[in-house]
């Protein structure tokens, strides 16, 4: 089941990453990447954090403790998840940012890119990216 679990949720976050650089403006698209999928998701994560949370030692104190946690495969997946739904999320939000602020979808996709596999270094990416292009680091106009 964790292995069917790991499949369906990485062929779904690849799907949603595939909409946000191949069709960017297309409304109904962008909704399923930046909302539905990561929901799906974030219900497998439900299920998991259900199934798996306290069946096993460790914790979050230190690097051993959370090495122990992540011992067990159930509670792995979900931490695997956990980065699948997050990075979506905000892989989504630079195509929104980045339409709001004019910057080219062509130089975004290699912040996206950055995000699905690297998570914080493609976010760091776009933020100079974003500056550069659109002159403002202020994500609060969002």
């Amino acid at each position: 089941m964790l292995e069917q679990l790991f499949s369906i949720c990485g062929g779904l976050a690849t799907l949603g990453w595939l909409l946000l650089v191949l069709l960017p403006r297309h409304r109904i698209a962008h909704l399923v990447a930046a909302v539905g999928i990561p929901l799906v998701i974030a219900l497998v994560y439900v299920f998991l954090i259900a199934q798996y949370f306290g069946s096993s030692e460790g914790g979050f104190g230190s690097l051993a403790d959370v090495s122990r946690l992540f011992s067990n495969q159930g509670l792995l997946l979900a931490g695997w998840v956990h980065y699948l739904a997050f990075d979506l999320f905000i892989g989504a939000w630079e195509v929104r940012d980045s339409q709001r602020h004019r910057v080219a979808h062509a130089l975004v996709v290699p912040c996206l890119i950055l995000t699905f596999l690297f998570g914080p270094i493609g976010l760091l990416a776009y933020l100079v990216l974003r500056t550069w292009r659109a002159g403002t680091a202020d994500v609060t106009d969002s």
